[in-house]
């Protein structure tokens, strides 16, 4: 009979059993459960509503269990549904009446919802850890290749030319917001909602103080009903996480694009792309490819945990313990991407030859030229105009930009002088951009400096890969 089991007359249907349970996915909770547990019962203790011996022995016998589970010697049981239960059980076997006490004050409803947070507010310690390695990775790769030039794109078109080490400090920007989403996630994870019971808190003189300390907690729950149906600060992790994803998935389809015959930019290291099964040639980058796919997962337990949750009345319903597949599966994710991607993009090879090549083209310094007018005076949207007829007549005439002459300039832009035929060099241009958070190579310089203080006690470590 399960521990809830008094006011039923017979065992749970076995099919019921298997449907029901959590413990397949949610034995990862374990070392949480037990945190609070002995918060719990330590409160109970200095409370008076157990005794002192007997909260010493539950919490002594609860890092045993831990030490159990830690070796695999737990057998972890369908009908026991959950690692709480499973947990106490554990107690109450070895513990008798004494173990019985552990759940004294609380619920299973405010038990969970603290082991979550235990939990999360550990993962993102975590992710925020490994994500600053993530963009060490990146600046180390910008620095080493400082004065590459490339073309940047729009549309996936030649745009304008800019620095190699320009355009992989965009992604670190990228990922320093998504840490600021993870850690202000953290700020509505602080709360303790041990203490709010079921639904309507507890008769019992519960000092929630008491473990709000313990547990480092900087906040308590005001609301009963709202401590055990909260949901928002998983919602929203999994919203930060997806916006990670997305930034990851940009990336690496950037990866993918530079790693292709026709760009070559860049060769991944044999360590970290895979061959064909069929065609002995191929070269695949599998990890960037497998990041952006995995993208689409971790946007739909996004869609799923908001789904569970969209519908429900207060306060706890069973639809939450759905909750936490999407939340690990997500983490799960997040943590192989970041394990694996900052060694890729370190032992990643830069083809300098074919980037400079391709950000040649003259056309792609057409915005200078129409810069170059705005100082002489021309209104921009005139100027604008007229270099793109420029660039008609030399494509209608098959003239590349950098080849005519100063009389066939003024043909279409009378006002061209000597200066504009000395534009169309990717150097030049790139030089030019000085402006704060420009490409040019002094404030893309400033960029790098910033990031490498920023990110100094991780970039000694990173010499050595």
């Amino acid at each position: 009979m399960a521990l809830w089991g008094g006011r039923f007359s017979s065992d749970t249907n076995r099919n019921v059993a298997e449907f029901t349970e959590s413990i397949s996915y949610d034995k990862r909770l374990y070392a949480w459960d037990i945190v609070g547990s002995k918060a719990h019962v330590t409160m109970l203790a200095a409370a008076g509503i157990i005794p002192s011996a007997t909260s010493k022995k539950i919490c002594k016998e609860l890092d045993l269990i831990r030490k159990k589970i830690e070796k695999g010697e737990m057998a972890f049981k369908t009908e026991l549904e959950d690692i709480h239960m499973h947990i106490e059980s554990e107690l109450i076997k070895n513990l008798g009446d004494e173990g019985a006490r552990v759940h004294t004050g609380r619920s299973r409803n405010d038990q969970v919802a603290l082991d979550i947070r235990l939990y999360l507010r550990d993962e993102i310690g975590n992710l925020l850890e490994k994500l600053e390695v993530f963009q060490a990775a990146l600046v180390k790769t910008a620095d080493m290749n400082r004065r590459v030039i490339m073309p940047g794109f729009t549309h996936l078109q030649h745009a304008q030319p800019v620095l190699f080490a320009h355009h992989l400090l965009a992604y670190v920007e990228m990922f320093e917001r998504d840490a600021g989403r993870l850690s202000d996630c953290l700020k509505r994870l602080y709360v303790l909602p041990l203490g709010s019971g079921a639904i309507a808190g507890s008769t019992l003189p519960l000092k929630r103080e008491i473990v709000k300390e313990l547990l480092d907690f900087p906040e308590m729950s005001r609301n009963s009903m709202d401590a055990v149906a909260d949901r928002d600060f998983a919602c929203e992790l999994l919203s930060a996480l997806s916006i990670f994803s997305m930034h990851v998935s940009r990336l690496s389809e950037d990866i993918i694009i530079w790693c292709s015959q026709e760009f070559a930019f860049v060769e991944l290291s044999d360590a970290f792309t895979t061959g064909s099964s069929l065609m002995p040639q191929k070269k695949n980058p599998d990890i960037a490819e497998l990041s952006r796919g995995k993208t689409g997962r971790v946007f739909g337990n996004l869609m799923a945990l908001l789904t569970i949750c969209k519908g429900l009345p207060l306060t706890y319903n069973r639809d939450l313990q759905e909750d936490k597949e999407p939340i690990f599966d997500s983490l799960d994710t997040a943590n192989k991407i970041l394990d694996v991607y900052p060694e890729m993009i370190l032992t990643m090879k830069v083809n300098v030859q074919a980037m400079r090549k391709a950000a040649s083209d003259p056309a792609l310094m057409a915005t200078d030229l129409a810069e170059r007018l705005v100082k002489l005076g021309v209104p921009f949207r005139h100027a604008h105009h007229k270099v793109g007829s420029l660039v008609k007549y030399c494509r209608d005439n098959s003239k590349a930009l950098n080849k005519l002459s100063l009389d066939e300039m003024r043909k279409v832009i009378p006002e061209a002088d000597e200066e504009c035929l000395s534009l169309f060099t990717p150097a030049k241009s790139v030089a030019a951009r000085n402006i704060f958070g420009g490409t040019g190579p002094k404030e893309v310089g400033r960029q790098l400096r910033f990031w490498k203080n920023r990110l100094s006690y991780i970039l000694k470590d990173l010499k050595s890969v």
